[in-house]
């Protein structure tokens, strides 16, 4: 389930934030295991052109839009760079949640409890999508709602903390859609996933299925490259 996203997300890229030394300390803190490597891992170098950029578009879908109450239920990856998206690499999860599934909910992502019942718990996922993440920057569609859900999973499953750095495509599409013009006459444009790709004639699909949400968000960050950015300048301008 995701929230309409015309609020709470950063809409600048000059957030600073020293991501490669709290990665050192982190990773010296994390419990052994999937977590720890993760972070030993450490990050993408701050100074790679996005023309180099190795990248993993992510989505989730949840039984709610309160990370302190609701569960993680589906999560979608898709590996790709700023010209090739690699399908081949896409990995799909579904995941049993500890409470029943809202009827509301059920009508937007249309996973029902039927389809989650043999399915396992996050915490035997969680360690693969952290595999999956390693080397690379995560891309999403509204960070607020994925970077939140994350954390919590991560301190449920791990009893410590889950950051990245991330591309946002609604942050960059809040950026560089915004015009005076539609403040003075009250008109904010959608920054929901389909109509930021519609703004780059992308292809429409079906809406809320993680593994299709993060190849749309994949797509839309291609294109947002193409349009908006210099593929020569370094990551550590752009993530959040």
């Amino acid at each position: 389930m995701k929230k309409d996203p015309q609020s709470n997300t950063t809409d600048s890229f000059e957030e600073a934030f020293d991501w490669p030394n709290m990665f050192a300390k982190w990773a010296e803190e994390a419990p052994e295991g999937a977590l720890k490597r993760y972070y030993q891992a450490g990050v993408v170098d701050i100074n790679t052109p996005l023309h180099s950029l190795p990248m993993v578009a992510l989505d989730l879908e949840t039984t709610g839009l309160d990370a302190l109450q609701d569960e993680i239920i589906s999560i979608g990856l898709v590996p790709f760079d700023h010209s090739i998206i690699r399908c081949q690499g896409a990995q799909y999860w579904i995941a049993k949640p500890n409470k029943d599934l809202h009827p509301e909910s059920v009508t937007i992502h249309e996973i029902t409890d039927s389809e989650l019942a043999g399915a396992p718990p996050v915490s035997a996922i969680l360690d693969k999508v952290l595999e999956a993440l390693i080397g690379k920057v995560v891309v999403v569609h509204c960070l607020a709602i994925e970077r939140q859900f994350l954390l919590e999973a991560a301190l449920k499953v791990y009893g410590y903390p889950l950051y990245f750095p991330m591309l946002d495509t609604m942050a960059i599409e809040r950026k560089v859609q915004h015009k005076p013009w539609w403040q003075r006459f009250g008109k904010v444009p959608s920054l929901r996933l389909d109509a930021c790709r519609q703004n780059y004639r992308l292809p429409r699909y079906k809406a809320h299925h993680a593994l299709t949400d993060a190849l749309s968000s994949a797509e839309l960050l291609q294109a947002q490259f193409s349009y908006h950015f210099d593929k020569s300048k370094p990551i550590g301008e752009y993530w959040l």
